[in-house]
Parts: structure tokens; sequence; C-alpha cells
């Protein structure tokens, strides 16, 4: 039996909304805190959505193809998201709706999971964030060599079928731990406005631009950065199973440390189940508290939480 190196989730929990007509890349540019003018064709970036006071709404993964620009967020936000976007369109050229149908989702990891992408569809990126099309699919290749993988519903039971051939076929949640360890945030119904980007690190990851033109929240943004006024950054923490008797980390969760004391320092992001073990998480924490101080979860005297080190270095400016 072929060895199992890769491992195959679907993404059915992820919604994508679809922006076309000669006047969406503006639209978005003038929208999203990423620089959508710099966007190439068949490429992609993370980025995110704030309301006027500079409040994160929502995270995404935006890529730009012939047929349009595509926002991938959680399924959950996808309706309200699209909705509040629409009210901005004015008298723009440029049509937003659900492209969520449009495509069967699925993401590869591992060892193994280039050259099967390769085998069934016939090409594969070769860089991140590079987004190539086969007759039948679409493939983004992501941070920590993953790939995501978007067919046609007709054409999804075979091309999927033999993509998860002799693969470890896991939960969705083991995508969003990979998103996790990758360093990038997730917006859930919990932590929406709770952060400005450069909290979630947006500005580490490609996601914020401090040249662009002016977006919802822009100015709040763009003031924190120039004033050097951040005073919370994320940090990837793990929560060992042996002390998450109050169950499983979840978003909006708070956290505490000694220098605050009854006062919250940071909040939970995301969270998901670790393969070696507990619990990891992408949590927002004051970064005084962070050095030197235990951080603990939903109480002063709560367990602590591991910070582990982030694919990218974590800076205290913004």
């Amino acid at each position: 039996m072929t060895p199992r190196t890769f491992r195959y989730c679907e993404l059915a929990h992820l919604g994508v909304i679809g922006f076309t007509g000669e006047e969406a890349q503006s639209f978005l540019h003038n929208q999203l805190t990423c620089d959508v003018s710099a966007l190439a064709l068949n490429e992609s970036v993370y980025g995110s959505y704030c309301t006027p006071k500079g409040r994160v709404l929502a995270t995404f993964l935006l890529w730009r193809s012939a047929a349009g620009y595509f926002m991938q967020l959680p399924a959950a936000l996808r309706e309200a998201i699209q909705k509040r976007l629409s009210m901005y369109v004015l008298r723009s050229k440029v049509k937003i709706e659900d492209a969520s149908p449009l495509w069967i989702k699925a993401g590869l990891s591992g060892d193994g999971a280039a050259t099967r992408v390769e085998q069934v569809s016939g090409t594969v990126p070769r860089k991140d964030h590079e987004v190539v099309s086969a007759p039948d699919a679409t493939v983004i290749r992501l941070p920590l060599d993953r790939y995501e993988i978007l067919v046609a519903p007709g054409s999804a039971p075979a091309i999927l079928g033999r993509l998860k051939e002799n693969a470890e076929v896991a939960a969705p949640e083991y995508w969003s731990w990979l998103d996790i360890r990758a360093g990038v945030p997730t917006i859930t119904q919990p932590t929406q406005e709770q952060f400005v980007p450069q909290m979630v690190n947006m500005d580490l990851i490609g996601g914020l631009s401090f040249s662009k033109g002016c977006y919802p929240g822009q100015e709040i943004v763009a003031r924190m950065h120039f004033l050097g006024k951040l005073k919370s950054r994320m940090y990837l923490v793990n929560l060992g199973a042996e002390l998450a008797a109050g169950g499983a980390p979840q978003p909006g969760d708070k956290l505490y440390s000694a220098d605050l004391g009854e006062q919250a320092s940071g909040m939970i992001v995301t969270a998901a189940r670790a393969p070696d073990g507990g619990f990891d998480a992408l949590a927002v924490v004051q970064i005084a508290s962070a050095q030197g101080n235990a951080v603990r979860w939903k109480s002063p005297t709560g367990p602590a939480l591991k910070l582990l080190p982030l694919p990218y270095e974590v800076t205290a400016t913004a």
C-alpha cells in the first residue's frame, strides 16, 4: 500500500464571494486593507475588511482570475459581509454574488501533496499565493506547502476521489489548525470588531498596505501605524490537553496575566485541536504582558498558555 504522505480535508466550512465587472478592482481596493491594485492575475493575497472605526469584520483570502475576484471567508460570515459590501456599490460597475456554489473545495497538505495535485490536475503552483487553472480545477498554493483545490460540482466526484486516494482524510479542523500554525487569523462572529488589523498581524502576512488610499477605518489604522501606538499583537499559543479541563478554547475567550490582575490582557482569535495533543490557538495579547509573563486562559488563575514560534517575526511596531 502506498504510504500516506499527505492529508486531505474537505473545506465546506468556507464560503466565497465573487466580484465581476470593469470596476471590481477599484471597488475592492477602496474597501479592503490589502493592496488590490497590486494583485496580479492568478495570484492571491490575505486581507481584512473593517468598520469605519478600523475594527476587523472579516479576514479572507482574495484571489484574481480571468473570471474576476473571489473572496474566501468563513461560510457563516459570507452573507452578512456580502450584504454590507453591496451597500457601497452605488453606481460602480461591479457585480457581487455568492460564488460558493461554483466549486467544491478541498485542501491537501504534507510532503506528497504537490505531487498528487500535479498528477490529478496536470499542474501545480510553485510559490505561495500562486493560482493555477486546469480545465476542471483551480489550485491555490498557501503557506506551509498547502494546496486548495476548487472543482466544479460536475467534475468533483472524479477529481476529488483521485486526490484523496491513499490520503489520510482529516476533518476541517485540521485545515484550521494549519492556518493557525501559519499565523493566519480567522475572524468569526465572536471576534468581529474586537481588533484592528495590526493586532491580528495582517501587516505581517501581506494583508495590510500602508501606502494605498482610503478604505473604511484607514485613518485609524494608519494613525496607529505612524504614531507607533500598537499595544497588542497576535501570538501562537498551546494549551495542553491535561490543562483544558474547562473544555476546548474558543474564539472570544479572554486571557489574563499577572501584570494586569483582574483586567483581561488578551483574547483567543481562533483555536483548533493539535495533532500532537492539546490545542493550538492564535491569541491577541498585550505585548507587555506576553513578554515575561504567564498568559492564562479564562481567569487570572487559569491554565497557563505556552507561547510557540510563528513562521514570521512578531514585532512590537505596526
